[in-house]
């Protein structure tokens, strides 16, 4: 349940602010009217069971009401009362007999009114006669809604044909804009909340990692009749198959209370790692024979003692939500090898890790988010030189053309790491992309740093501001589709490529925020070299 230590007030006093920056002149003075549907519960496809129900985002930004099937009525004028305390008037479902059976009640109208920061809460019969009321006291008012498509919840049709009755001009074209704009700047509050979903998320991560680690010492061994008179217990959980290890990390952040994941988890083991959005879950690591004498990992990742786990890594891009807001982390890890990178795997580990850290070097307010993605690029090139996957001047039967600044102009570094470096977060993970990505940007302006193509995928071009929240996420890829273009390039040291291809795909993810001198680092969970191999290994 919501509280009111949740701002909802506030964020409707940004909201219509914003919206009316956003009205042509002459409409600016009219007094707004905004009405809202929550999301319903929804159900599986042609049956009665009920699905995970989560609020629509703006609907809870301007309410902090996370009770399905609720409406919210809201009115603001600017020069009056209501520029500073706008009417704020939530509707949520009476609590019904036949519903008390099956599921727990939504709260009485006392008890929405005490936990809600609103102006007046009633149930859904009483809205036809609140827009009665704003239509006698605003006549001449506009009406925002949201635009009418499956990305968010209808409003029934006999609500806004009351305000169409009352010859009223009905609008879609402002609402969403102004709460994008309004939403791409966080407050204190929802820092904190953006705080706790990483704080959970980064124990969750580590808890794969450690489990990981158990199994190479050998520490994780089946009690009596395990897996045969009985089930296994969770401290009997070996983790072997990608599965496993999403289960794992979705408990851990059950356990604290986080009620969904900000979005399907991609936890992708060996060359699978390559595929950036990798949702299946479904495999089995890379196993290998046992040889005679081979006692890599100690034999200890596999019960029955019969087979090793290839030397391969393991990419967990996965984290909750807590009451609304995401977290959003990658940590990439070693399996098979003792725990430990192979020398091709570190070396592409530690470059990403590099790119990551050159990106955090440079955040500060002002700067454009470009550069950021434009480092990244750089730094690729110039690590991939000194790994000789990329030519330089000085390599056989080379010159000019293999110069970083060349080898940048041709855009190649794309096939290895081909989306953005991050985007905006808050209440949904991939948050405000009209705000984010606007389609008519002055920021951009000129030839782009690099390649066009670095930027082709990158979900935030803005400068950086004070109270954004972004993701950093550099990453490396050796996808055979992205490859196949570049098969026969100039650039590439193709025999020194296949050495590395066995890698798969290394990601390395943070969320930052943005403050006065630089950022702060929201994610907790470490992703340095030593302390992932070591934790991998069982050895801390």
């Amino acid at each position: 349940m919501a509280s009111k230590t949740y701002p909802a007030q506030q964020h409707v006093i940004r909201t219509f602010t914003k919206l009316v920056e956003l009205l042509p002149a002459v409409e600016q003075s009219k007094p707004q009217i905004v009405i809202l549907a929550g999301e319903v519960t929804p159900f599986r496809n042609d049956t009665d069971r009920e699905m995970p129900f989560r609020q629509e985002s703006n609907f809870f930004y301007l309410s902090g009401c996370r009770v399905p099937a609720s409406y919210l009525l809201l009115a603001f004028q600017n020069g009056t009362s209501l520029a500073n305390a706008p009417s704020s008037h939530l509707f949520i479902p009476k609590a019904e007999l036949a519903d008390l059976m099956w599921s727990v009640p939504p709260p009485s109208l006392d008890e929405a009114t005490a936990t809600h920061d609103v102006t007046r809460v009633d149930h859904p019969a009483a809205l036809p006669a609140a827009i009665q009321e704003l239509i006698k006291a605003f006549p001449g008012a506009l009406v925002h809604t949201l635009p009418s498509t499956p990305l968010f919840p209808v409003i029934p049709p006999t609500y806004t044909a009351d305000f169409l009755a009352a010859n009223m001009h009905l609008t879609k074209d402002y609402l969403l804009p102004a709460l994008h704009l309004v939403r791409l700047v966080k407050d204190p509050e929802e820092i904190a909340l953006i705080k706790q979903a990483n704080q959970i998320s980064s124990r969750a991560h580590e808890v794969v990692m450690r489990v990981l680690g158990q199994g190479v010492r050998g520490l994780i061994q089946r009690g009596k009749g395990a897996g045969t008179d009985r089930p296994l217990l969770p401290g009997e959980w070996l983790i072997q198959k990608e599965a496993e290890a999403e289960a794992l990390f979705v408990a851990s952040c059950r356990r604290e209370g986080a009620e969904h994941q900000a979005y399907l988890p991609i936890v992708a083991a060996s060359t699978r790692a390559s595929t950036l959005h990798y949702c299946c879950n479904d495999r089995e690591f890379a196993w290998g024979p046992t040889g005679p004498h081979d006692h890599q990992n100690h034999n200890d990742l596999a019960h029955d003692h019969d087979r090793v786990l290839n030397p391969q890594v393991l990419l967990i891009d996965a984290g909750c939500e807590w009451k609304c807001y995401a977290s959003d982390i990658t940590r990439t890890m070693p399996v098979g090898n003792g725990g430990k990178f192979t020398p091709e795997a570190r070396a592409i580990y530690e470059l990403v890790l590099e790119m990551q850290r050159l990106s955090f070097e440079a955040l500060k307010p002002g700067l454009h988010w470009d550069a950021i993605q434009y480092i990244c690029h750089r730094t690729l090139v110039r690590g991939f030189q000194k790994l000789g996957i990329f030519k330089s001047p000085s390599s056989t039967n080379s010159g000019s053309w293999n110069s970083e600044e060349a080898i940048i102009a041709s855009g190649i570094s794309s096939a290895f790491f081909p989306h953005g470096v991050g985007h905006s977060l808050g209440m949904d993970v991939h948050d405000v992309p009209s705000a984010s990505k606007p389609l008519k940007n002055d920021t951009i302006t000129g030839t782009p740093l690099g390649h066009e193509s670095f930027y082709t995928y990158l979900r935030l071009r803005l400068p950086l501001e004070e109270g954004m929240v972004v993701t950093v996420e550099p990453g490396c890829y050796f996808s055979p589709h992205l490859l196949a273009p570049v098969r026969d390039s100039k650039h590439i040291n193709h025999d020194v490529l296949k050495r590395y291809e066995s890698v798969g795909g290394v990601r390395i993810e943070d969320v930052v925020l943005i403050t006065k001198e630089g950022y702060e680092n929201l994610t907790t969970v470490r992703s340095d070299t030593e302390w992932i191999e070591k934790v991998c290994a069982g050895e801390i």
